[in-house]
């Protein structure tokens, strides 16, 4: 008697309906890396923006800045202290851009997601692979950012091994719910929008000064970015100031990721399957 293999799933993934979750996201994934693979330079320009930001400071501006208050009120250089921003902005770019305009343009006008549908792959099936190369090349930029805060000497407290897999997660949760919003979109001229809430968020969500020098209004408005939340996450880490705070803030990125997860399966299940 033959027995077929059956790919392996979770249990709340063997539950899913067919149509939906088909167990084949890695084959997207592979499909992924196989198109990039001739085009590196794509990633390198990715990772450079980062670091350039972070030399500037360690050259320049750093040296006129000095020392500012870090975590739990302890003394730090100021590159020491903007380095983790620049760390999570580096995590949400990488996994914004391929999780947005990539897939824009596969949904809208390549039309792929149409012929993958017409084969063993649901719609969840491409939501996870899609998001899955994301995340990896947040992870790409994370690690090279990472390598260079090591050479830099920023790296300074044993929580920083877990930096890498703290920039992952927000990756995952950028990734997603921007695969989920880019279903949203109609033009490319909607990419502004992405790029209104981007900069912004880039800008205010304390990568450059602490929470403290806002008003108290506009304090409860940041701590409601979600790029605020891997920021923080990271400079506890990187300073190894650790509390109980940052399970809200690890709280607050897996249920982002969770919710992104949702919405880019269901919207590619209404729009693909209707």
């Amino acid at each position: 008697m033959v027995v077929s293999e059956v790919p392996s799933k979770g249990l709340l993934l063997r539950v899913l309906p067919p149509s939906l979750y088909a167990g084949r996201a890695k084959f997207l994934l592979e499909r992924s890396i196989l198109v990039y693979s001739r085009a590196w330079l794509v990633f390198a320009s990715g990772a450079l923006e980062p670091l350039f930001y972070l030399l500037a400071f360690q050259i320049g501006f750093g040296r006129l800045v000095g020392e500012v208050v870090g975590p739990g009120g302890q003394v730090m250089s100021y590159v020491a202290f903007v380095a983790p921003g620049l760390l999570a902005a580096s995590a949400m770019n990488g996994a914004v851009f391929d999780s947005t305009y990539n897939v824009f343009f596969r949904f809208r006008y390549a039309k792929l997601y149409d012929a993958m549908l017409a084969t063993p792959i649901g719609p969840l099936d491409i939501a996870l692979g899609e998001i899955g190369f994301a995340v990896l090349r947040g992870a790409l930029y994370s690690t090279a950012f990472v390598a260079v805060m090591g050479t830099m000497g920023l790296l300074t407290s044993p929580w920083a091994v877990l930096l890498l897999p703290a920039a992952i997660l927000t990756s995952f949760g950028f990734a997603a719910v921007g695969m989920g919003c880019a279903t949203f979109l109609r033009s490319t001229s909607q990419f502004d929008y992405i790029q209104l809430v981007l900069m912004p968020m880039f800008l205010f969500s304390t990568t450059f000064y602490p929470l403290s020098v806002y008003p108290e209004a506009l304090q409860y408005v940041v701590s409601c970015l979600p790029l605020y939340h891997g920021i923080e996450l990271m400079r506890g880490l990187a300073t190894g100031f650790v509390s109980w705070s940052m399970l809200g803030h690890l709280a607050y990125l897996l249920t982002m990721a969770a919710a992104g997860l949702w919405l880019a399966s269901t919207r590619l299940h209404k729009m693909l399957l209707r």
